[in-house]
């Protein structure tokens, strides 16, 4: 089953079924179902925290350009792709 791309004024939020913890100044993760092991590192940490409620993929990159010096673009892109993989991988989900 194929995920569909996301947008930036898609709503994202985190999936239910993860444990999730700081570990040396990044964010590790275990699914609870599976027990595979995923590590964030600090930026993926700081987006994942961002989503812990719905929030628009928009948001986030707005969030994170003020926390961070990054230009908008590469900030987009950057963000899509890491909420792609999180999305493909189960870790995320899309809503309204």
């Amino acid at each position: 089953m194929s995920v569909q791309p996301l947008e930036l004024d898609q709503i994202v939020m985190q999936s239910d079924g993860f444990l999730a913890s700081n570990m040396n100044d990044e964010k590790v993760m275990m699914s609870v179902e599976s027990g595979k092991y995923y590590n964030l590192g600090s930026i993926g940490g700081r987006i994942w925290e961002l989503i812990e409620s719905p929030t628009s993929v928009r948001q986030v990159v707005t969030s994170l350009r003020e926390e961070y010096e990054i230009d908008q673009d590469a900030c987009e892109r950057q963000v899509l792709s890491f909420l792609q993989t999180m999305l493909t991988e189960k870790l995320i989900r899309t809503g309204t």
